[in-house]
């Protein structure tokens, strides 16, 4: 949640008005400088804050890439120094950039105290596990369908596109592979062969367990269409092109039990909680009976326009328009 409201922008700017730089000195052996240059210390605890503010679900894959953490290092470097360069510079002291600096402070201030009533509204919820979890049970019990595993087959296929061809074309294709198939040839090594489905390069065309929704709706109704494992489809028209598909194997629905899918049902309560808490704190502010809007000054920012004074002007200059005549 921090990394989604915090910006870039508004971190950058407090760097920008933070203290000078510490002279250089020996990096702590928990917290060793990654990069430096002859103004910046880039340490392992800035790299670490820094990937905080990246969406959870990638935090693991950017660390296992080596381009992507050196291009953020660099990142990162790039930006402390122009941010030393403008403290050098007492760029902040200008009364141009003091008034937007402090208004950005202001900004980053107020996403921190939400950051701050959203962990506060974590912790509630952890400390009051026990009676949500009873709610979660509760929720279970009365929609046990939303937690069953639809029924699921497993496809192997052999795509030809209409990008690249007619339709008529990609059918005559796919009813040539279909004759070799049923003439004996293996149809996985068919499809690494000829199937305009990239990956079928690398998976033979096998595509993992999918329910009737994950597909497009005419290859969805042929694979599940199929009986027994081995049998292949006539050619089917998808929005992708025709498709040779092949059954690999059937798993019917399944009701998952409540031990299943309790983390997931605990997960959708818990950010519910805290984002009831969070509209709930912002609305009090709202509602502050303290609040005074001083209307004419509030009027007198506003640019009032006449629309008949509008539809005049444009009349006057729109080509075509009758000069005024000579006096």
């Amino acid at each position: 949640m921090i990394a989604r409201i915090l910006s870039r922008a508004v971190l950058a700017l407090a760097a920008l008005v933070a203290a000078a730089p510490v002279p250089a000195q020996p990096a702590p052996a928990d917290d060793p400088i990654l990069v430096e240059n002859a103004l910046v210390q880039i340490r392992r605890s800035d790299y670490e804050r820094e990937l905080e503010r990246l969406p959870e679900d990638l935090r693991p894959g950017f660390r296992n890439n080596e381009r992507r953490v050196n291009d953020l290092l660099r990142r990162m470097l790039i930006e402390g120094t122009l941010a030393a360069q403008a403290r050098a510079e007492k760029l902040p002291e200008k009364p141009e950039y003091a008034a937007r600096i402090a208004a950005e402070v202001e900004r980053m201030l107020a996403q921190i105290k939400i950051v701050e009533v959203e962990k506060a509204a974590a912790a509630e919820f952890d400390a009051r596990r026990a009676s949500f979890e009873a709610r979660a049970r509760e929720l279970y019990t009365v929609d046990r369908a939303k937690y069953a595993t639809p029924e699921q087959v497993m496809a192997s296929h052999i795509l030809f596109d209409v990008k690249s061809r007619s339709r008529d074309e990609a059918l005559k294709l796919a009813q040539e592979a279909q004759a070799k198939i049923a003439a004996g040839a293996d149809f996985n090594k068919l499809a690494r062969e000829i199937s305009d489905d990239r990956s079928a390069r690398n998976n033979f065309g096998r595509l993992d367990w999918f329910a009737r929704a994950e597909m497009d709706p005419a290859f969805a109704e042929a694979a599940f269409a199929l009986k027994q494992a081995g049998d292949t489809s006539p050619p089917v028209l998808s929005s992708f092109g025709w498709h040779l598909i092949r059954l690999e194997g059937r798993r019917p629905a399944q009701q998952r039990s409540f031990e299943e899918v309790r983390e997931t049902i605990m997960g959708e309560l818990r950010q519910k909680y805290v984002n009831e808490q969070r509209e709930a704190f912002v609305a009090k502010l709202r509602n502050d009976p303290t609040i005074r809007a001083h209307r004419e000054a509030i009027d007198a920012t506003v640019i009032r326009v006449d629309p008949d004074a509008v539809r005049r002007r444009v009349g006057e200059t729109a080509p075509g328009a009758m000069a005024a005549p000579a006096k």
